[in-house]
């Protein structure tokens, strides 16, 4: 058992936050270095890289008001609206496929 998974189960917490946003990671990751949570960190063997699937783009047209609306819950979210389209659509493409 590493010591940041001991801790975890001993209730402690870690000192590296909760991100809500990719964004907000980048900030910190900006202004710390991985060394300060060195004791927190598990090293990972055996890593392996594989290629990206390439990806097809889709324009999809709202009127202001759908937009707004999607848009306002991807920012409760924290993320941008056409990632939340997104997540709409492929949870919509998997519920059909079962």
């Amino acid at each position: 058992m590493t010591r940041k998974d001991q801790e975890q189960s001993e209730g402690m917490k870690s000192r590296i936050p909760a991100f809500k946003t990719i964004e907000e990671e980048a900030a910190f990751w900006d202004t710390h270095s991985s060394e300060e949570f060195s004791d927190e960190l598990t090293p990972v063997e055996n890593v392996k890289f594989v290629k990206a699937q390439p990806k097809k783009m889709l324009t999809v047209r709202f009127d202001e008001d759908a937009f707004e609306e999607l848009a306002k819950e991807a920012r409760e979210k924290g993320i941008g609206p056409s990632t939340l389209a997104r997540m709409v659509i492929l949870q919509h493409l998997r519920a059909r496929a079962s």
